[in-house]
């Protein structure tokens, strides 16, 4: 026990946000205030004061007073302005100088005020003597001054009250606590990342299928020149699946067949030949410098290019010969492929995480993510991490980060929640979700307020897709422009992190490789696929303008001020996103059923959107340009999807003497 603990009478209850009790970081982006929420008890009645203290790794503990709300709860917030390792707690201590001062407030009677004033005169000598310079002798001074007045005849006790609550001097003694007793919380983790963790637009494509005539396998050269396309449609990462070198050893063919044919390309996850692996590229695709003029390239242009990053290995990878300890051999001396039953993958061998060689193992890995850093990549998408060990994500990411903390990690995990939960607590940027399989309107309302407010809503942010290469959900088989144009705008004005896998996304790719399965039919994962980007039915200008939208509108950058609002039609869903720095406010409305027209009443609280409570305000629909003017909670909405999916409305409160645009629907 430290010397002098047992007279510490502050108690520290509890600081929050906090994640499983300290043990892992809270996660904000620079920029972002950190509101932090102290619990904090003393006996009796003296006063308390309690400071919020945050340092940068490395850099000067800086502080701020939190203030008393109720129930002994104290806030405060702080903005981290640095990506990298932070921290943060709480100090509090009794205050003799506010104590003294709160209970000269209620004195009345003379001579309770003399002896009050030499109690004061007493503290502000020892504020004082920690004081400096031109403060010292203001402080003095001010205690000799009660000295006088309690020592004067005749006495005046309301003039001496007034003269020692004296609020600049007041202040001025703040300066100067007396923490010789004052109690600290635990340092707790705090991990700031750049805005991009938070707010990210994503689109996937397969480089190989970026040539410009069917059958012809696509090269760096042919994404550079497919780049204009990707940052039009407002993008800003745009995401690979890997490009090493693909195994011929157990190759796939088209629709995952266990034989290949002549020609087939096989699965890009199944990494490695004798041209080399991880931190090699298929030959077909260029060379290190074109990958590199790529990259460069891409940044011009507002995009950041995200590797795969799929720790496995195709059985003629180097690794297996040079490394076979890395792996689980059967007694049959054959290496136990990856399955995921009822899926098998013949052409991948896992890495066994038990080997006597991790330590040789994990430098391995690691080095894989250093040598693309090396190339200008800066934003990972991981393969099943899950089947992974958790140590081993914990020790790499956070070295990773620590070096280069610009470096961003999305989990591939759909998996079981407390497994993606503990993914992220060991630093993992972003994470995939389950909203491509959550449709109703109480599936996404439940699932997106556990995403927002839930207990994970300070260290796991959620990128929500409506597809994958993996995943071609039931809801998109057959399905038209009204069902593929709602989930786009239902995942990239949920979440502030979305992406899409295209161009079979713009494009409304829907056909299964069999009923009830996710799997794409002529897959892309297995053969080259040639896209017709001119297609006058693409979806293109919709994601573009959805993109747009968000850029501009800072509420739709964010997760936390998600908030659902009640309509009397379960087919129409109605959330509202605030951003509360800038005022902005989003509402959107949108119709669940692709196949019908909807209607029925949005019920809203006006002074919640910041707005007076029986004031006309402006609707400004940003996919139609429609404009309308409500007024009150409830209101009217028709919606057809065979004309729009959505209303996605800024709201502004309306001036007096604007004109009105229509009063409903």
């Amino acid at each position: 026990m430290p010397p002098d603990s047992g007279r510490s009478r502050a108690v520290i209850d509890a600081v929050l946000p906090v994640v499983d009790g300290g043990r892992f970081a809270v996660k904000r982006v620079v920029g972002e205030p950190l509101a932090v929420e102290a619990h904090v008890i003393t006996d009796g009645h003296d006063q308390l004061r309690v400071m919020l203290q945050w340092q940068a790794e490395g850099g000067p503990w800086q502080e701020t007073e939190m203030k008393h709300t109720v129930n002994d709860v104290w806030q405060a917030c702080f903005t981290p302005q640095a990506q990298g390792r932070a921290a943060y707690r709480v100090q509090a201590w009794v205050d003799h100088f506010h104590s003294w001062r709160h209970e000269l407030l209620r004195r009345v009677d003379d001579d309770d005020i003399r002896i009050a004033a030499l109690v004061g005169a007493g503290l502000l000598d020892e504020a004082a003597a920690r004081a400096v310079d031109a403060d010292r002798r203001l402080l003095s001074d001010w205690a000799a001054r009660l000295r006088q007045g309690a020592e004067a005849r005749p006495f005046d006790g309301a003039s001496l009250k007034a003269q020692a609550l004296d609020e600049p001097l007041a202040l001025l003694a703040d300066r100067y606590p007396d923490r010789s007793l004052a109690a600290s919380s635990a340092d707790l983790p705090l991990q700031v990342d750049r805005e991009r963790a938070r707010f990210s637009s994503w689109y996937e494509l397969f480089p190989r299928s970026a040539g410009t005539q069917p059958g012809r396998h696509g090269s760096f050269a042919d994404v550079e020149a497919r780049l204009p396309y990707v940052a039009e449609m407002g993008f800003d990462v745009l995401y690979f699946p890997p490009i090493h070198p693909v195994g011929r050893d157990k190759r796939k063919g088209r629709n995952n067949a266990l034989q290949a044919e002549a020609g087939d390309v096989g699965s890009p996850w199944a990494i490695g030949a004798e041209e080399g692996g991880h931190t090699d590229i298929l030959p077909e695709l260029g060379t290190p410098e074109d990958f590199r003029r790529l990259v460069a390239r891409a940044r011009e242009l507002g995009l950041e290019i995200a590797m795969d990053i799929a720790f496995q290995c195709a059985p003629d990878h180097p690794w297996v010969k040079s490394h076979p300890q890395w792996f689980r051999w059967r007694p049959d001396g054959t290496v136990q492929y990856a399955e995921n039953p009822p899926k098998k993958y013949q052409d991948i061998y896992p890495f066994n995480f038990e080997t006597e060689d991790w330590r040789g193992l994990w430098a391995a890995l690691k080095g894989v993510f250093e040598h693309w850093i090396a190339q200008g990549v800066h934003i990972f998408r991981v393969d099943n991490p899950h089947t992974k060990a958790f140590p081993f994500w914990e020790w790499c990411v956070t070295e990773i980060k620590r070096v280069h903390p610009q470096v961003l990690f999305l989990a591939e995990a759909f998996t079981r929640p407390k497994v993606m939960h503990r993914l992220a607590k060991l630093g993992y940027s972003q994470s995939y979700t389950y909203f491509t399989w959550r449709q109703s309107k109480q599936e996404l309302t439940e699932y997106f307020t556990e995403l927002s407010q839930g207990p994970g809503k300070d260290y796991f942010r959620p990128n929500a897709w409506p597809n994958t290469p993996d995943i071609l959900n039931e809801q998109l088989h057959g399905a038209g422009r009204p069902t593929f144009a709602l989930r786009l705008v239902l995942a990239a004005t949920l979440s502030s992190n979305y992406g899409i896998y295209g161009p079979a996304y713009e494009l409304m790719e829907n056909a299964p490789r069999s009923p009830g399965s996710e799997e794409y039919l002529d897959s892309e994962k297995y053969q080259l696929r040639h896209w017709n980007l001119q297609r006058p039915d693409s979806l293109r200008p919709l994601i573009a303008q959805i993109n747009h939208i968000r850029r501009r509108n800072p509420a739709l950058q964010q997760l936390q001020n998600l908030r659902f609002v009640h309509t009397d039609n379960d087919q129409l869903i109605a959330y509202v996103k605030r951003d509360a720095a800038s005022g902005n406010t989003v509402l959107v409305v949108a119709n669940l059923d692709t196949r019908n027209r909807q209607s029925g009443w949005v019920s809203l609280d006006p002074v919640a959107l910041g707005l007076e409570r029986n004031a006309r305000y402006h609707l400004h629909d940003l996919l139609s340009n429609q404009r309308f003017v409500w007024q009150g909670p409830h209101n009217f909405v028709i919606l057809d999807p065979g004309q729009a999916p959505a209303h996605v409305f800024r709201v502004t409160q309306q001036l007096q003497g604007e004109q009105d645009f229509d009063h409903g629907h």
